[in-house]
């Protein structure tokens, strides 16, 4: 990869991230006159509220609820939210806890416990906020009765090791949660609820975003049964689990709250902040440097290394038919793409997709991708994933590093690391899924295709 092609990216990059900052998309949809307070257009009288409490969950909540307390003030009552490790920042009057990501742990129990706890004391005088962003369903895994902690982390690597979509590891969580799928909303009646929330989600889904801690539910347990079936881990499930699915089939567990349920005539669901945006904000930097941007979807899914394959299709044929004549592009996705484990490597979905781009790429010097995860965490890595171009494999046979092997091993971090194409930003505070970025100038000799055509 050029130097030019990397620092274009890397405003691409500051561009995205930046208008997904959680403490900016705070101050865009929340605002105070005097002793109102405005959450978009819907007006609260502060003055008839005796407790003001802010609580949630998320990578990002930190900066959240920082900015609550920056617009309320004295008004402010307190409140508690839970972070991922490593995710903090000073707050006056809002109490941070720490837990793990993306699998639970026992501090994350017990602070969602607490959470639950604070607010099940609110009554209709009081009004709580709460700001959720991605990460909020690991950092609050207050379980149902019957269900431990470790059974729950079993369900949670099972579905992610299988390749299941965030939609279907939601559905299940919520169904085996006191927090999730409205039920943080039904502990804190009939105080008023108004939720502040990042999409990290594909389609913004409000009861998916977060588990839907203050959403109705729209899954239910024979959605969970049919997620549990096609991917053949019912046998694998812990007992606990497979018994409160069973129940709930049978009608012996509550459902989660749905649509219509009246508690939710107190509740206020609020996207501040969302993958669109953050493209939107990374075409006008590609603009800025001589890129004619296009967003092709803020919805992709599927295979990571897939997905790579038809980004670089796509940016051939874009090579062909549009640079030459209008001059270099920029084709920009987000969405949040799968791996599915097939060796013990090491990396994450947006490293799979960049060395796949990269194998994709060999010799196609006038095209450059960036892969990166929004929170500055791809998998289990220090990485927020990684860049390709048609010079990555060149460095990669000079130092005797094999792709191929590496992408059969789901073990793209070396091979990123190995080739300088390693991307590290560390806690971005954010999270709106992933954002790829296609640099595509016109090439100065047509390369060879992967199929072999000239």
């Amino acid at each position: 990869m050029t130097p030019e092609q990397r620092s274009v990216l890397n405003d691409i990059i500051g561009a995205a991230l930046g208008a997904v900052a959680p403490d900016r998309a705070v101050h865009r949809h929340v605002r105070r006159n005097d002793e109102t307070l405005y959450i978009g257009d819907v007006p609260y009288d502060l003055a008839g509220y005796e407790r003001i409490l802010v609580v949630g969950a998320g990578k990002g909540a930190a900066p959240m609820a920082h900015a609550l307390e920056g617009v309320l003030g004295d008004r402010l009552d307190g409140g508690l939210v839970i972070v991922k490790y490593g995710h903090t920042m000073p707050l006056r009057r809002v109490r941070l806890r720490e837990a793990a990501h993306p699998v639970p742990d026992a501090a994350g129990e017990r602070a969602a416990h607490d959470v639950l706890d604070l607010v099940a004391q609110t009554t209709e005088r009081d009004l709580v906020l709460c700001v959720l962003t991605g990460g909020a369903s690991a950092l609050t895994p207050a379980l149902c009765d019957g269900i431990s902690l470790d059974d729950m982390r079993t369900a949670t690597r099972l579905l992610l090791e299988c390749g299941a979509t965030i939609h279907e590891v939601n559905a299940l969580r919520k169904h085996v949660s006191a927090f999730g799928g409205g039920n943080l909303a039904r502990r804190a009646a009939p105080a008023r609820t108004a939720s502040l929330i990042i999409s990290d989600v594909v389609g913004d889904d409000l009861d998916v975003i977060a588990s839907g801690p203050t959403a109705p539910d729209a899954s239910t347990y024979a959605d969970c049964h049919s997620i549990v079936t096609r991917y053949g881990i019912g046998t694998r499930l812990p007992a606990s689990i497979r018994r409160r699915l069973e129940d709930g089939l049978a009608g012996h567990a509550p459902e989660t709250p749905k649509p219509g349920d009246p508690l939710f005539d107190h509740v206020q669901n609020r996207l501040v902040a969302t993958n669109r945006q953050a493209l939107e904000a990374a075409a006008t930097a590609a603009r800025a440097r001589g890129y004619i941007p296009r967003i092709l979807t803020d919805s992709m899914t599927g295979e990571a290394r897939h997905k790579a394959s038809e980004l670089v299709d796509e940016a051939f044929r874009t090579a062909d038919t549009f640079v030459c004549a209008e001059g270099p592009c920029c084709l920009l996705a987000g969405g949040e793409t799968t791996v599915t484990l097939r060796g013990d490597g090491t990396g994450g979905r947006n490293q799979e997709m960049a060395l796949a781009a990269a194998i994709a790429l060999d010799g196609a010097d006038h095209i450059a991708m960036l892969c990166l995860g929004t929170d500055g965490s791809d998998g289990p890595t220090d990485a927020a994933g990684g860049f390709a171009s048609g010079l990555t494999l060149r460095t990669a046979r000079e130092r005797g590093l094999d792709p191929h092997r590496h992408l059969d091993d789901n073990n793209a971090y070396p091979f990123l690391e190995g080739t300088g194409c390693l991307l590290r930003t560390g806690p971005t505070l954010t999270n709106v899924m992933d954002i790829t970025a296609v640099l595509v100038d016109a090439p100065h000799t047509m390369p060879m295709r992967p199929d072999g055509d000239a």
